[in-house]
This record gives structure tokens, sequence and C-alpha cells, in this order.
């Protein structure tokens, strides 16, 4: 059974803002249809990169059910674990950190109902000391935080050698202005106050980000949207991006 530490800490990276906006969301969360539509989209693409990431680093077979067996995983910024449980189910131990208290609250019992041990925790990850994991993951967060560069070091902390980093965020470029912001939110695809424009992060900016906290990027894949593919991995960066990064040699 999952099991939760519901004990707000606090550190350098919440926003109480931020924290209040998604926690407020929280009952809605596993609703595909309901104010987090939008994420339920967003997964199967993000969980698709996440797995052949996964392949490529640790030299997974492909074909695998369970290619982080044996595995440590950390979701930063889970909200209510739509990446939590597919991690788990891909047979990692997963860590679930969440600044909302009523997220961690609903990842929980929808952990539990599906028979999954996921263990979560509600507070700021730069204060937990959580260390030791191959894979840290933390999608679509770094532009909600108040402090970018002590969040990354934070997630580097728990990221010994030869593990595997994931982030995704969008990209501050006038077209995710006009998409991301302006339309999906006005249209009531995206919850008024989701997204705010000058908190997005370049992948340059990223990358420097990244490099300041001793960790090298990859490439980056673009989240696009067509009207005939709808969500997709692209070579577009424009709207939002993803990308792997590990502890440079």
């Amino acid at each position: 059974m999952a099991n939760a530490t519901k004990t707000r800490t606090a550190g350098a990276t919440i926003r109480a803002e931020e924290a209040a906006h998604f926690g407020a969301l929280a009952a809605d969360w596993w609703d595909p249809k309901g104010s987090s539509a939008m994420l339920h989209r967003l997964n199967p693409v993000r969980l698709g990169f996440v797995r052949e990431a996964i392949d490529a680093h640790f030299g997974a077979d492909s074909r695998a059910v369970r290619p982080l067996a044996g595995k440590r995983a950390l979701d930063v910024g889970c909200g209510a674990g739509l990446l939590c449980e597919p991690l788990a189910r891909l047979g990692a131990a997963v860590t679930g950190v969440d600044a909302a208290e009523e997220n961690i609250a609903v990842a929980s019992a929808h952990a539990a109902g599906a028979g999954l041990d996921i263990a979560y925790h509600c507070g700021d990850v730069a204060a937990l000391g959580l260390t030791g994991f191959d894979l840290v993951t933390s999608l679509e967060v770094i532009e909600h935080v108040a402090d970018k560069g002590a969040f990354i070091a934070a997630l580097k902390a728990a990221l010994p050698p030869g593990g595997l980093m994931i982030l995704s965020t969008p990209n501050r470029t006038a077209r995710s202005r006009l998409l991301m912001v302006e339309a999906a939110e006005r249209l009531g695809m995206v919850p008024r106050g989701t997204h705010h424009w000058d908190d997005f992060v370049t992948p340059e900016e990223l990358r420097d980000l990244l490099a300041g906290a001793g960790l090298e990027m990859g490439e980056p894949r673009g989240i696009a949207w067509s009207p005939l593919q709808g969500l997709h991995l692209s070579g577009d960066l424009s709207l939002n991006y993803i990308v792997t990064a590990v502890i440079s040699a």
C-alpha cells in the first residue's frame, strides 16, 4: 500500500501560491476529462521519451516489461502521481514529492487503490534529504519553483554518478505565450493561472542551470502539437521540450 508523509518541510524552492493552485485541483487530477485533461494527453508522449531514455541509459531491453526492476526512482513535483504510477509499473521502487498536501493525499489513495507501493512525501525536495536514486524525474515543474538553481541542485543531490535525470518544461517563446498561456487558458483547456510565461525556461537557460550544478544536458526533444498528430515528440522545441541530464564526467 502506498504510504504518505504529509509533514510539510520549509525550503527555498516552493512557491506557496503555486502549491495552493495545484492543490486546489487535486480532486480532479485523475479525471481525464477534468481540469488536468491536458496532462492526460501529454503523459503518454512524455512516457514514450522516458522509456526510450531508460532503455538507452541503462541498457535495458526495449521489450522488457519491467526495465526499472531493482532501481529507485524519484519524481519531484509529482502531483497526484500520473508519472509515479507508470514508473512503479516499470518495476521501480518509486518515491514522489509534491508541495501540496492535497496532491499527496490523492496520490496516496489512488496508488493504494491500484495496489502500488509508492512512498509519497509532502515538502520541498531541497529540505527532504533524499539521495541514492537511479532515476530522478521532474516534468513540467521547474517553471513553477521559486529558485531554479536551488531546485536543480536539490535534484542533483538525489542522483548518484551513473544515474539519469529527466526534465520537461515549456519553452519561453512567442508561440508558447500565444498557445499555452493565452489560448489554452482562455479556452479552458488549462486552468487559469497555471502558466506564467516569464517563468518558462529556454533550453539554453536550462543547459546553463544544469551545468552550474555539475550536470550535462542531453539533446532536447520538442513536445509539439498538430491537428493531425495531436501532441507528439518532435524536433520543434518552440512549445515544450523534454531532456535528459547526467552528472558530468
